[in-house]
């Protein structure tokens, strides 16, 4: 069947980043890689959507395309731009953002920590030190305090596997290290303050009278194949990136169960330290090593990431195993920067999930506008509404108008199939 519906009671959404949309000359972790001229395409973060001053007019937009549930990341350097100086102007900001939304009936989901760190947290060493956690719990406790009843749904870390892996093992992102020590050590550092902030936000809300309280961390997710199955060494590293990746990390963090390579740090204790599976997900790796690949004949985006939608349904089967609680996608989209293909990817996605006996909850397409794409600056386009960098003016893409019925619909019946899907095709290929 080319059609299907969404499942009972699935919100559908987008997400977003503080650091890629935000703009302004902050004194942040990414901040500092621009400056030292580690953005592909020289774009600095300080530009991004300049979404700080145009959240009124993004809201809007978001309240045009039926948006039902907006994933929405906090800046801590902005927030508390000088060790334990907090801005309350900022913090009333952002409580004015989510109440607008709110009177939408868009429902936040708020994220504490995307990959960017203020300079004064950085320099101390971040997220390599177990006693550097206070700083970061400490930020957690004001934000949630501040919120009150308007938020109740956090995001404490967002991709812990990946803000370690890039960041100090291949040394592409801040801090720039190469160190498989110091990458686990950091992983193991990411379990223990997710779990004492979970229980942190759970006790904060509790003494305010709140007992609606869902937390979980952002869990980017991937299928590791092997390049030849029939090799037994490529097999063997299938399992070990897995398991390094993203394994042994899920456990702990879900869980509390700690197992190599993840080590113990604190008092960690068995229990259950998530709320809702909370999942991202883009690609399949195809390895024959320690590292990364591409499959050869498979779709590609304009990353050269394989398109693999399958994909989402096998990582979402596997943490649902380890933790059996209801999945928030909290992202899932593609680099395509002429929107040629991004319509058949969120179908297929979409269409996966909610075939699936799965327990999906929610869908947070990542994301909204284009934005400040990391390493890739401005050169990647993962959004459904068009930005002009130079301008800044908003323009819906043809995946923007999809993505608004398909929510109308409650999925895509053969009117939105004949529009947005048929006859598409995967723009590009990797040549056997």
């Amino acid at each position: 069947m080319e059609t299907f519906s969404l499942k009972n009671g699935m919100l559908v959404g987008v997400a977003s980043a503080a650091t890629q949309i935000e703009g302004g000359e902050l004194d942040h972790s990414w901040m500092d890689w621009y400056q030292k001229g580690r953005i592909a395409d020289g774009s600095s973060p300080a530009r991004a959507n300049d979404h700080y001053n145009r959240w009124e007019e993004d809201a809007k937009l978001m309240r045009e395309l039926n948006i039902r549930v907006y994933r929405l990341g906090v800046e801590w350097a902005r927030i508390e731009p000088q060790e334990g100086k907090f801005d309350e102007d900022v913090i009333e900001h952002y409580i004015s953002e989510i109440e607008l939304l709110k009177s939408y009936g868009i429902e936040v989901l708020v994220t504490l920590h995307h990959f960017t760190n203020p300079m004064w947290f950085e320099t101390k060493g971040a997220f390599e030190k177990k006693e550097n956690t206070a700083y970061f719990i400490r930020f957690t406790e004001k934000v949630v305090s501040a919120f009150g009843l308007l938020v109740n749904e956090y995001i404490t870390i967002n991709e812990p596997n990946v803000y370690a892996v890039n960041g100090y093992f291949f040394g592409v992102w801040p801090p720039g290290e190469k160190s498989f020590f110091k990458t686990v050590r950091v992983m193991s550092v990411l379990a223990a303050v997710h779990i004492e902030a979970y229980q942190k936000i759970h006790s904060l809300r509790k003494q305010m009278g709140f007992e609606d309280t869902k937390v979980s961390f952002a869990n980017h997710v991937r299928v590791f194949a092997p390049q030849d199955p029939d090799k037994a060494a490529h097999r063997f590293f299938a399992g070990l990136n897995e398991r390094f990746f993203q394994g042994a990390l899920s456990k702990a963090m879900y869980t509390g169960v700690i197992k190599f390579p993840i080590s113990k740090i604190g008092n960690v204790k068995k229990g259950q330290y998530c709320d809702f599976i909370a999942m991202n997900y883009y690609t399949r790796s195809t390895v024959s090593g320690l590292g990364d690949g591409v499959k050869q004949g498979a779709p590609v985006n304009d990353l050269g990431w394989e398109i693999y939608p399958q994909g989402i349904l096998e990582c979402a089967a596997m943490l649902h195993k380890i933790s059996p609680l209801p999945i928030y996608i909290t992202e899932n989209g593609t680099c395509d920067n002429t929107d040629e293909f991004r319509c058949l990817y969120i179908y297929e996605h979409l269409k996966a999930l909610c075939e699936s006996d799965l327990p999906i909850a929610r869908y947070y397409h990542w994301c909204f506008c284009d934005n400040f794409e990391w390493v890739e600056g401005e050169s990647a386009r993962f959004g459904i509404v068009h930005i002009d960098y130079e301008t800044q003016s908003r323009r819906v893409k043809k995946s923007g108008m999809f993505f608004r019925d398909l929510i109308l619909a409650n999925g895509v019946d053969e009117a939105l199939y004949d529009e947005y899907i048929k006859g598409a095709q995967y723009r590009t290929s990797r040549a056997e």
